[in-house]
């Protein structure tokens, strides 16, 4: 027994690092927070997909949430920006060194409130980048005020009841053109991390709603938000296993139980079917079964949409191979003959 504790601590993946290399500081959040299962298959995730921290770059805005990136990948490079502002920051890290991956962490306040306009426009311009909104109705950091995803009615003490509808952060991703919607429960790790891995795979925006909820603001088992709700009311779309490229792909499944998800770099999602058989490359059929979830208060959860094909932000570019920030003065600054043809041409 001794033996396999010490072989379990000293395991290493491919690049030759151990789990806590990609941890970070210990977390500061409320015990049972959601927020912390989360970073824990963040840090899961990165270690099963062999990735090196350096290689990731982390995102943040303001809020509980966008104190998670602390917790997680504490090798990696980040910033924690302005409130509602961190895709801007993502946008220019991410032309500056095109080779990083980009791993944002929001929050439903950060992303739906003040952040909503930037988010939109980091969707529909299809920046290669995780992005994970941490969704639980509350502003949790100033101690308990309504956020844009609450629902119609949900009752906090010092706030009253909420009289306004909901913001269905799936949706606006849907609507918005995103190329990976996904929705996913706190309370159920292994979907979060197995959506994780493929969203890193993905050369495109992948969006992540992951219902977290605040067991100190939000906590009443009624609320949309909360692990009771969440665990009775979860539906899944299909059970998620993602197989990396450069492992042999063994099924044990039956003919026609399962649907490939082919993401632009060969990486798949093996979705394994339920009840129905559902397209995730299917926009409109996404929407509807969107629209069907909430009608029927049904936390849908897995793979909603994607396309792999559309080119991302960095493609349409056409940038160098060489990160720009890492260009030297001769190739940055244009030889003095051009210039003065350029002028020439214009007066």
């Amino acid at each position: 027994m001794a033996d396999q504790k010490i072989a379990s601590r000293t395991q290493v993946n491919l690049v030759g690092l151990g789990k806590a290399d990609y941890r970070g500081n210990p977390s500061t959040l409320c015990q049972g927070c959601g927020h912390n299962s989360i970073s824990s298959q963040i840090i899961a995730a990165c270690y099963e997909l062999d990735i090196l921290p350096e290689q990731i770059v982390k995102f943040s805005g303001i809020g509980c949430s966008s104190k998670s990136p602390t917790y997680f990948l504490g090798r990696s490079f980040g910033f924690n920006g302005l409130h509602g502002r961190m895709p801007s920051l993502a946008t220019g890290a991410l032309f500056g060194d095109h080779t990083l991956r980009g791993l944002a962490v929001s929050g439903d306040g950060d992303t739906a409130s003040i952040g909503m306009g930037q988010f939109k426009h980091v969707l529909r311009r299809n920046l290669r980048l995780v992005y994970i909104v941490e969704n639980n109705g509350v502003y949790g950091l100033t101690k308990g005020q309504f956020s844009a995803t609450a629902e119609v009615g949900l009752y906090l003490k010092g706030q009253g009841s909420n009289p306004y509808m909901p913001v269905d952060i799936a949706w606006e991703a849907l609507v918005g053109n995103a190329t990976f919607v996904a929705r996913s429960f706190a309370g159920d790790p292994k979907q979060v991390k197995e959506l994780i891995k493929a969203a890193l795979s993905h050369r495109g925006i992948a969006l992540l709603d992951i219902i977290s909820p605040c067991v100190t603001f939000n906590n009443k088992d009624t609320a949309v938000h909360s692990y009771a709700w969440g665990k009775e009311h979860e539906v899944a779309l299909h059970e998620l296993s993602y197989v990396p490229p450069a492992e042999e792909i063994m099924v044990d499944y039956e003919e026609g139980e399962i649907q490939e998800v082919t993401m632009h770099d060969g990486s798949k999602v093996i979705l394994k079917k339920l009840e129905h058989d559902y397209d995730p490359y299917n926009r409109a059929e996404a929407m509807r079964i969107l629209e069907e979830a909430n009608a029927k208060q049904w936390l849908l959860t897995g793979l909603i949409y994607i396309d792999p094909d559309k080119p991302s932000l960095l493609d349409i570019y056409n940038l160098t191979e060489t990160p720009l920030n890492r260009l030297t003065e001769n190739r940055l600054r244009p030889p003095r003959e051009s210039i003065k043809q350029v002028n020439d041409l214009m007066f």
